[in-house]
């Protein structure tokens, strides 16, 4: 008898620690989808920021509705027919497409009021009303965009973009994140801060950009900041982040290994109290 109440008292206590299955969908841009897309990267990356999570909190199973090159807007117009389920736990991490892409950001009242995907606030109540439609006691994560510097596509040099220290479409990339940070404090969201709190700064995203000096037309590694305002040259120059000039992201833009890391352990911070 006293075995047997043994037994039944380990069970008992084996049992209030397992934790309850979970599910998430991590709804983003490219940083989310190359979770599944390594190979995409020229593989630069061997695991992303959800699969990092999943390892850490195994009970928690994610599904990945990262958009390669979306904006807010895209996920918004698009948002029925995404295929998205009940979940426990959304994360939303969107914002640096908007930026680029020149997206008006609005203003907060865009989002109280449900004005509609003419400014991102608005785009963000639309992703946001679906997601509570599906489960409306899930919880939900804003994520912000990260810093960026100077983006060369891997793939494709022609596809580049200058970083987030200067405006696009008079506006900065810092204002989308702290838009994302004010909707997440008006609806009480948890909110993962990689702009501000993430210590993913302009001078540790590449240690540096390999490109020719313009007065010698001999490649010199420049740091930040002083390759800003150097010429690069899709159509002649050597791809100008080596993997020595890897740092938090491998191309000025998309997370590293390192810099996976460094979200999945923000996220881990939150999620693991759910």
């Amino acid at each position: 008898m006293k075995r047997l109440l043994c037994i039944v008292a380990i069970v008992a206590i084996t049992t209030s620690f397992t934790k309850k299955e979970i599910t998430w969908t991590a709804i983003g841009d490219s940083i989310t989808y190359l979770n599944n897309h390594v190979d995409e990267t020229g593989n630069r990356i061997t695991k992303g920021y959800m699969t990092l999570v999943t390892e850490r909190l195994p009970y928690i199973h994610y599904i990945n509705q990262g958009h390669n090159g979306w904006t807010s807007g895209g996920i918004a117009n698009e948002i029925e027919h995404l295929g998205l389920s009940k979940s426990d736990v959304y994360s939303v991490f969107l914002g640096t497409n908007d930026w680029w892409s020149g997206r008006t950001l609005g203003i907060l009242a865009d989002y109280q009021n449900n004005t509609g995907n003419n400014t991102v606030y608005g785009s963000f109540r639309i992703i946001i009303n679906k997601l509570r439609s599906l489960n409306n006691n899930a919880k939900i994560i804003l994520i912000t965009p990260m810093q960026r510097v100077d983006f060369i596509y891997i793939n494709d040099m022609k596809n580049n973009a200058w970083g987030s220290y200067k405006q696009k479409n008079g506006q900065m990339l810092s204002q989308f994140a702290d838009a994302i940070i004010g909707i997440a404090k008006y609806e009480h969201f948890d909110v993962v801060d990689l702009y501000h709190k993430s210590g993913m700064d302009y001078p540790n995203l590449v240690n540096f950009k390999r490109l020719k000096d313009p007065k010698t037309g001999t490649y010199k590694n420049y740091p930040y900041p002083d390759f800003i305002d150097i010429p690069f040259n899709a159509n002649t120059d050597d791809y100008p982040y080596p993997l020595d000039a890897v740092n938090i992201t491998y191309d000025g833009l998309h997370p590293s290994d390192k810099g996976y890391a460094i979200i999945a352990a923000m996220l881990v911070k939150i999620m693991k109290r759910y």
